[in-house]
Parts: C-alpha cells; structure tokens; sequence
C-alpha cells in the first residue's frame, strides 16, 4: 500500500464537534477496487486514508460493498488484503456511526450506497428507484441528530440514462414529500451521472440548492486523472453553501474514478 500525500492535496481540516458548519462528502468509490486483469488492485485502504483526511461530518458514499466473493478471494494473500467487515464499516473513521443499504446484487456479491457520520444518526430508510431491471438503483435515507437539529441525508446514485435520471429525480421528490417533514433541513448528495447538467432545473423545482462556492463555478470531479465532469453533487434544502473543494493530486487520482466533493454548509 502506497501512504497518499493527503497533507498536499486537501486543506488543513476547519471542522470540530463545535464547528458552526456541517461538512459534508460525496464519493464515489469504485468498489475499493481499481484496474483490471493483472494491473488489477484494491484501493480500500488507501480509501480509508482518505476519507478520515476529508475530515466530514457527512460522507456520502456510494458503489460500497457489503461483500463480494470473488475479490475477497482473489485479494486474501495481499498485503493488507480484503477486509472481514464491510467497506462502509471499514471506512468509518472512530466514532463515526455508520448505515449502509445494498441497491444491486451481483453474480458474486452486491453494493449499495453507505452514510458515516460524525453525529447521531436515527432510523434507516432505504427506497428503490430502478428504472429498469439492468440498473439497480437506490436512495439511503438517514436523519441526523446535527447541534440540536434533525438533518435528512439522502445519498443517492442515478441512472446512466437521462430519461431514467429525469423519472428517478421524481421519484426523489415524492420520496422526500413521504418521508421528510416539509420544514426538515435537508442534504442530498451522490453520483447524479448528469454529463450534460440538465438535472439542476428539477431539482430546484423540488426545493432543492446545488451546493456551489460563492463566485465560483462548478467543480470537476470526473474522471479522477483529468477531470472534466461535475457529476457528483450536493443539493441543499434549509442550508446555505459557505465553500466547496474537490481534492486532487496522483493518490486521490489512483483510488477512483471519481474524486470526492466536499463542501461547508450553514444555516440559511
């Protein structure tokens, strides 16, 4: 295993358990698994590095194994090898508390989409959103206990089609309109898939903010080499983005195909 410089390429951590601010994650972390044949290596160590280095109240995770046979057979003799828990527990920095729901089943195991979290967390939702029987897809619904506030997270990952992501942003809505009081805040975040930015319109319409840095753009964090896709985002409902930043470097590079987005939120 290969120690990431995270000092390089992440800002000295601003958050404490007393910060005014909820820091929040997404990333999308490929299964733990990089390459392919023999260039083929496991990355959830690493990841493990760098989720602690992100220092988030909310990480939002997405393609999370709860198990998978193959690979756990395929890495037992490595170094470090594949870990007896599942990724999301073996992320989790100490203290985090951790829920974890499958979205699809595979031949040799299964993933889904993970929330750790700095702070209490409530009852565990989970809510189907498949568009159809080759795309097995999901929503994690976790309250948060946040500063005397209930928070609604939501980790969400979309279709790779635009029409599905379209039916699957309804359905988003309709599950927050069943299961989040109105006046709740909210944060919902993930791997939308949207390469041509064409999901912002309904998901403001849904009462939801894309989290953008004042005066700035949206930032990269697809493909992890050279990033020219925003495709994973975080949406606001009752909060106010203060900043956002995507680390980058050869480590954050090397542990995905996406990089992580993090960003700092306030009341509004």
């Amino acid at each position: 295993m290969i120690k990431p410089a995270f000092k390089h390429s992440v800002q000295p951590p601003q958050t404490s358990i007393l910060s005014p601010y909820l820091r929040v994650a997404t990333y999308n972390i490929h299964k733990g698994v990089r390459g392919v044949g023999p260039q083929k290596r496991l990355e959830i160590h690493n990841l493990g590095l760098g989720v602690e280095a992100l220092d988030a109240d909310l990480v939002f995770l997405q393609e999370v194994r709860h198990f998978h046979h193959r690979d756990a057979k395929h890495f037992e003799r490595t170094w470090f090898g594949w870990p007896e828990q599942g990724q999301a527990e073996f992320l989790a920095p100490e203290g985090y508390e951790v829920a974890y729901r499958t979205n699809a089943v595979t031949k040799h195991g299964e993933h889904g989409n993970a929330l750790l979290s700095r702070w209490p967390i409530g009852e565990i939702g989970h809510h189907d959103v498949s568009d159809h029987r080759f795309e097995q897809r999901g929503l994690l619904h976790v309250p948060v206990q946040w500063h005397g506030l209930e928070v609604h997270a939501v980790v969400a990952h979309l279709g790779l089609m635009h029409g599905g992501r379209v039916r699957q942003v309804q359905r988003l809505a309709e599950f927050i309109a069943n299961h989040v009081p109105p006046e709740a805040l909210l944060v919902v975040a993930g791997d939308f898939n949207d390469w041509g930015e064409k999901l912002d319109a309904p998901m403001r319409e849904n009462g939801l903010t894309r989290a953008i840095s004042p005066g700035r753009s949206r930032q990269a964090t697809f493909p992890s080499r050279v990033p020219f896709f925003s495709l994973d985002r975080i949406y606001t409902r009752g909060m106010r983005c203060v900043s956002t930043q995507v680390p980058k470097g050869p480590a954050w590079a090397r542990m995905s195909d996406h990089l992580p987005l993090v960003a700092e939120l306030e009341l509004a």
